[in-house]
């Protein structure tokens, strides 16, 4: 049976079935965009197609979806195929077929097709903008230009993994009180709408008047039964409304990640993670032989920050003009003083990408000691906070049952 081969933009699945030359059944699967190219194609092949059809696409689309995290494993590999001495193509050929998600053996056949057919590996990847981005590209270009490709794909690899394990850390430590968030409100959700108003039909028969806690939170109870749907739809599309108005609002962008910057406990940790996430991309662009100029343009991009790119793209300007990388860092304000010392000894002794790679050490292990440390103080505060919201509504309907004790 023939291999099914990697999807191409534009093309679908077709099945067929035909006779060879020797006159033996054979049947496979081709990608092509109508069935009358197909049935050419398989004639080209000697082959006399007796049915061609299009493969039915599944109801849910069960595809997984292709991660950074894919992207680091996948240059991993090839770094170390390269590096053995496989050539490229066989390479990705390896890697490709050998890679645990369905949709990345599919680009990474796809993108093998791209240089049988001449295409440089740039130029491949290029075409998937979503995956590889113009930083990584820049690198593979310089590789490719020097001739040092498994050389430059294992400092890529080594960048990839380094900024997707500070990106892992920062997750881990906002997950946990997000998620007891979440939680917190829909405990509080349930006793407002089924609990209280049990109790509610129970005091009247008390008589009397209710301390002024109870009676604030059965009528908050009321307030949640007759307006759930546009509490819950009012948070839903605050929250949704915000995150489109941040991909599409630089204002907004400026004004939340600089907010960020500012916020107790968290706006440290996002610091320190931008400022070992500048340093290592800066420091594997210098390496690589890419011109500061046009690596601080990759840098600002890849900072994940807009208040560091708008800082980094200042620093571009200034150094397009001559000015010395260190004072021109020095001027934003932005960065600590041991990092533009650093900057300033690689720069006088012609090692900047080292100094810049042990400032991106220096700040990845901070990043690891401060989410060590925000994960301790979190707990208590997280059983405080679930305490004073769960704890306040429980005393609040217990608060007329005492006050009727006290009078019995």
């Amino acid at each position: 049976m023939a291999q099914a081969a990697a999807k191409k933009p534009g093309q679908d699945a077709y099945t067929w079935e035909g006779v060879d030359k020797q006159g033996k059944k054979v049947k496979g699967e081709m990608q092509g965009a109508s069935v009358a190219i197909v049935n050419a194609t398989l004639r080209r092949q000697g082959i006399n197609p007796l049915k061609v059809q299009k493969t039915r696409k599944p109801f849910f689309n069960m595809k997984k979806k292709i991660t950074a995290k894919d992207v680091a494993v996948f240059t991993r590999l090839l770094s170390t195929m390269l590096l053995a001495g496989i050539p490229v193509v066989q390479a990705l050929d390896i890697v490709g077929k050998g890679h645990e998600n369905p949709s990345m053996q599919e680009l990474l056949l796809t993108i093998k097709q791209d240089i049988e057919s001449g295409t440089n590996l740039t130029q491949a990847l290029s075409k998937y903008p979503l995956y590889f981005d113009s930083l990584y590209c820049n690198l593979v270009q310089a590789g490719e230009q020097a001739g040092i490709l498994d050389n430059i794909l294992d400092k890529i690899a080594i960048y990839k993994e380094k900024t997707e394990g500070i990106k892992g850390k920062i997750k881990a430590a906002l997950f946990y009180p997000a998620a007891v968030v979440v939680v917190a409100f829909i405990v509080t959700a349930v006793l407002l709408y089924f609990v209280i108003p049990q109790f509610e039909s129970m005091f009247k028969s008390f008589g009397g008047e209710l301390p002024a806690l109870t009676q604030m939170v059965i009528n908050m109870s009321k307030t949640f039964q007759q307006w759930w749907w546009a509490i819950i739809g009012g948070i839903v599309g605050t929250v949704v409304g915000i995150g489109h108005a941040y991909k599409r609002s630089p204002k907004m962008q400026h004004g939340l990640d600089r907010a960020l910057l500012k916020a107790p406990i968290f706006g440290v940790l996002v610091k320190k993670a931008t400022i070992a996430r500048f340093a290592r991309t800066l420091s594997t662009m210098f390496a690589a032989g890419v011109p500061l100029v046009e690596a601080l343009d990759s840098v600002a991009g890849a900072s994940g920050n807009r208040v560091y790119y708008e800082g980094v793209m200042e620093v571009k300007n200034d150094v397009s003009t001559g000015t010395q990388l260190q004072t021109a860092m020095n001027s934003t304000g932005l960065f600590p003083n041991m990092v533009i010392q650093m900057v300033a000894i690689g720069e006088e002794s012609g090692e900047l990408d080292k100094m810049l790679s042990k400032a991106a050490d220096f700040y990845e292990q901070e990043v690891d000691d401060a989410v060590a440390g925000l994960s301790s103080l979190m707990e208590p505060i997280i059983m405080a906070f679930l305490g004073v919201i769960v704890g306040g509504l429980v005393i609040a309907m217990y608060l007329p049952v005492f006050k009727m004790g006290g009078v019995v």
